[in-house]
């Protein structure tokens, strides 16, 4: 009786053991979003193994790869596979400003036709791991002329997407300016502020929380990351690297690499303790090969 009873406790404490050890993996100390764009795939047309070492030197595990239907499918599975190798998730990256326009939505239909006939003929190690769109509707002449409209149009746009996203099973992610919620809409969507309704109605967003100190940083994007928190939804803090003539404290362009590494860090740990914070993205591949260390 007493063998009987201490293989029944053995038992058990294996089973809490692993079911602490699941419910670890699960809660996850998954490591924070080190995210980058990738504007221009004719780079690894021209070398692959190039844009995978840099991509693997600074540590990234996410990247945003613009789709270009001149180039053929398997050059994409191709590049997407090795990075998959390097443990780097790959999402199809499209969007313009003129896709807000009144047949703009055609473009979407493009990508996402382009995308289904990819993920279909590709194996499991070469799909894309989500959809991420960078349409920036306030590059629209509409914007200004007719905002309440544009601004419609933008969320139509959205919303079609979603739609795509989930017949493809693919998350849907969107890049926003940190000063969306600022912009008001009153419409058939309901009212409210443009940046919640982005973040409620996508999987994740990008913010391009385009400053170069922390302190900035982490001001402008802590009204999203508050909305992000109540939806349930994450967001990434992107940083510009590009020259601008925007003005200085838009990019790290002059103060270098290990500045912005500081800064970034910093970031970090200030969100650390809220679930929305998911981590930073680097704007971009290009600019961030030229950026001073």
């Amino acid at each position: 009786m007493l063998k009987k009873a201490a293989i029944l406790m053995f038992a058990m404490s294996l089973m809490l053991a692993f079911s602490h050890a699941e419910n670890a993996q699960a809660s996850g100390d998954a490591p924070a979003t080190r995210a980058t764009w990738l504007w221009n795939p004719w780079m690894f047309v021209e070398d692959e193994a190039a844009v995978l070492a840099f991509l693997e030197n600074k540590n990234v595990n996410k990247v945003y790869v613009q789709i270009d239907r001149d180039i053929p499918k398997n050059t994409y599975r191709s590049f997407v596979t090795q990075a998959h190798a390097r443990g780097i998730a790959v999402f199809a990256l499209d969007g313009a400003p003129a896709w807000v326009a009144p047949k703009g939505y055609t473009n979407q239909n493009m990508l996402m036709n382009w995308l289904g006939n990819y993920q279909s003929g590709s194996t499991e190690q070469a799909v894309f791991d989500g959809i991420h769109l960078d349409v920036e509707p306030y590059l629209y002449s509409g914007w200004n002329s007719n905002r309440a409209a544009t601004v419609k149009s933008y969320q139509s746009l959205l919303q079609r997407a979603a739609v795509s996203s989930a017949q493809l099973n693919l998350p849907l992610e969107a890049d926003m300016p940190f000063w969306f919620d600022e912009i008001s809409y009153k419409n058939t969507f309901g009212s409210g502020l443009l940046a919640e309704w982005v973040i409620a109605n996508t999987d994740g967003v990008t913010l391009m929380a385009y400053r170069d100190s922390a302190p900035m940083i982490i001001d402008i994007v802590k009204n999203e990351i508050a909305m992000a928190e109540k939806y349930g939804k994450h967001v990434v803090v992107g940083v510009e690297t590009g020259v601008t003539d925007e003005g200085s404290i838009i990019t790290f362009a002059e103060e270098g690499e290990a500045f912005m590494n500081v800064q970034l860090d910093e970031v970090a740990a200030h969100y650390s303790g809220y679930s929305a914070y998911e981590g930073i993205a680097i704007h971009h591949v290009g600019s961030w090969m030229t950026l001073k260390p």
